[in-house]
């Protein structure tokens, strides 16, 4: 049995008393397969079997109908949606869990097909390289989007506003700000993305403007110990900047006046597959230096790798993707030593039970190998 120090230990994460250090990462599983995108029983089920996590952190949540890229993934902007997304937080409550929602506006990431047949909007009207959306019609090109109009950001902003309003009315703990992964807010702070010529582009000051006024109207909304942001600073595919070290410090250093509950970071460790490819910076340490708040870190840890980060004090949690996917009990898993379920990637994005409740606990295996014992 591995033997840990730090991860099992209680932590104070602003508002909310976490029991262990291990949180469930935001991860899009596109379940909300009806008309109106609201999370199902399923939905309520999947985060209940995964209530021992430290602290749950749901999929992306769109903020508004301009937020869509993706089909059967859900919304917080309708009352359906927040009286399905209540059922949840409740549930999860009543197992002894704590959840923060994850707010998410995907920007140019998306397509016609989800907007009556406008283009997507954006910062700059600049087209994201090899990204595709999935439409009922299966993975189809993104087009150039439209840039948005000066007057038309401070509703782009409510919109955060209002999803963050509509969290508290559903019961959530808290909540994320989706600022990684080349979706809306990443699009502003990242010049590969961003060509404007007004106060919301050029200068890092100004590419950071559209960030922090979504963070402070999520946090009049909710109080800054119950928000976080979540950012991932290497790009990918879709998204560059040409100087990520300086753009995501400058960002993290503003946020400091906040007091926000934490900032989560993505960023593999060097020698993982998901790692930057070699001459891409490590930006994560320099982060954990200049924030003054929880450091939360993503990016491929195994129990092992995240007790050295915790030791090592790169972070103050880690959180965990995949390995919550396929092990609802997988704090007691990491607690006994036990092996690991084997992850279905081909159930992760399709409707479904499938990959998504069904994979067993520790006492279910135990009761299925007892049962073929005596079946033999």
């Amino acid at each position: 049995m591995t033997q840990t120090t730090q991860l099992f230990t209680p932590f104070q994460l602003g508002a909310t008393q976490l029991p262990n250090r291990m949180v469930m990462a935001p991860m899009t599983r596109s379940r909300a397969t009806n008309p109106e995108n609201v999370p199902t029983d399923s939905t309520v089920e999947y985060y209940v079997q995964r209530a021992t996590a430290g602290l749950i952190i749901t999929e992306g949540a769109q903020v508004s109908a301009q937020g869509v890229g993706y089909i059967n993934t859900p919304g917080i902007h309708t009352e359906a949606q927040v009286a399905a997304w209540k059922k949840v937080t409740d549930a999860v409550h009543a197992a002894g869990g704590r959840i923060f929602i994850q707010l998410w506006h995907v920007g140019r990431v998306s397509h016609p097909a989800f907007h009556g047949g406008e283009l997507p909007v954006a910062p700059s009207a600049i087209k994201p390289e090899g990204a595709k959306a999935f439409t009922g019609q299966g993975f189809e090109e993104v087009p150039t989007p439209r840039a948005l109009e000066l007057d038309e950001i401070p509703g782009v902003v409510n919109q955060f506003r209002q999803a963050a309003r509509n969290a508290k009315r559903a019961g959530f703990d808290g909540a994320e700000i989706h600022g990684a992964n080349g979706y809306l807010l990443d699009q502003f702070l990242q010049d590969g993305a961003n060509q404007r010529t007004d106060e919301y582009g050029g200068s890092v000051e100004n590419r950071a403007r559209f960030v922090l006024e979504v963070v402070q109207a999520v946090v009049d909304e909710l109080g800054a110990a119950r928000v976080g942001i979540r950012f991932a600073p290497q790009g990918s595919s879709s998204i560059k900047d040409s100087d990520p070290v300086a753009t995501f410090s400058y960002v993290t250093e503003q946020l400091n006046r906040f007091g926000l509950a934490y900032v989560h970071v993505v960023e593999a460790r060097p020698g993982h597959p998901m790692a930057a490819a070699p001459g891409v910076p490590a930006v994560a340490a320099h982060l954990r230096k200049i924030f003054q708040g929880t450091f939360i870190l993503n990016g491929g840890y195994t129990q092992e790798t995240a007790e050295e980060a915790l030791a090592g004090n790169e972070a103050d949690l880690i959180a965990f993707g995949v390995p919550f996917i396929a092990n609802p009990d997988l704090v007691e898993r990491f607690q006994q030593g036990a092996a690991l379920n084997t992850p279905d990637y081909s159930t992760f994005y399709v409707p479904g039970d499938k990959g998504y409740i069904d994979y067993p606990s520790l006492a279910e295996a135990k009761v299925s190998q007892a049962n073929d014992v005596y079946s033999n």
